[in-house]
């Protein structure tokens, strides 16, 4: 019988890539972790072990947290009353992280991911004033990777200075020691979407619709002009570049929500009359 704070794999799947999805805690052992060095995309390695330590910050977030453990038994079940007990919501994964990989459902390598700062973050820099490519990577990495993962957008000539020195992670540019950058026809969203192991149908669609506004052929995808209409002008509307972001999450929000769920829905004016 599932646990009254616990949430499917089918309703979390629904979750994923929107604004307000849960904060996804990992809390398999080493062991388990190691065995499949994975993670549900958007999701956190923390160890059980030190909950008390980690638990308010999870709290003070104000997002609630679905916990994950192996089988969704002991670790994820004392993990979460133990962040219920400081004042948060939290529930547990059913069936734990198993069920999600015997599903066939979308995981991020490890190995994949940047080294996190001393908060756990994720670090990327890339070059100020970003029109489409720029800021589609960030969405993705928000939404699928890391939520609290930190953007620095600074002068294209110091991109890589800056990613020595604060040891971030450099993306969207043109240098050969660059591995988060354009391949052939395919953009860096293109990129991330397939390294990331979340090509899902909807991320695909936008891929190529991120794919044809950001290399110039429009002609890809028909909402491909769109995309680069708004995001020009998202760039005139914002001098500062982490505003413009911001503004931009909202922009892919809307246009992954369409990719996943509204493909096939049509608007005309005046209204069809569907006979009976």
């Amino acid at each position: 019988m599932p646990s009254p704070n616990s949430i499917s794999i089918e309703k979390l799947v629904r979750l994923l890539g929107r604004p307000d999805s849960p904060a996804l805690i990992d809390v398999r052992t080493d062991e388990d972790f190691d065995a499949n060095p994975h993670l549900i995309p958007g999701s956190l390695r923390r160890p059980w072990a030190s909950v008390a330590e980690w638990a308010p910050a999870v709290v003070a977030s104000k997002r609630p947290a679905v916990v994950i453990c192996h089988k969704g038994l002991k670790l994820s079940q004392g993990v979460a009353a133990w962040l219920r007990h400081d004042g948060g919501a939290a529930d547990i994964l059913e069936d734990g992280f198993l069920k999600w990989q015997q599903a066939k459902l979308p995981l991020v390598p490890a190995a994949k991911l940047p080294k996190r700062d001393a908060r756990g973050r994720t670090v990327w820099v890339t070059r100020a004033r970003p029109k489409i490519d720029r800021i589609a990577c960030p969405w993705l990495i928000r939404r699928f990777v890391d939520p609290d993962a930190v953007f620095l957008f600074v002068a294209p000539s110091e991109v890589l200075n800056v990613a020595e020195r604060f040891e971030a992670t450099p993306f969207d540019i043109d240098h050969e020691s660059v591995h988060w950058s354009h391949r052939g026809e395919r953009c860096t969203f293109d990129l991330m979407v397939e390294e990331f192991g979340i090509a899902t149908e909807p991320l695909k669609r936008l891929a190529l619709i991120v794919r044809g506004a950001d290399t110039g052929h429009p002609e890809i995808a028909p909402e491909s002009a769109g995309l680069l209409a708004a995001s020009l002008g998202l760039s005139r509307m914002y001098a500062d570049d982490l505003e413009q972001l911001e503004a931009g999450l909202t922009l892919y929000d809307a246009f992954y929500r369409w990719c996943r769920d509204a493909v096939g829905e049509g608007h005309d004016w005046p209204p069809t009359v569907k006979k009976s």
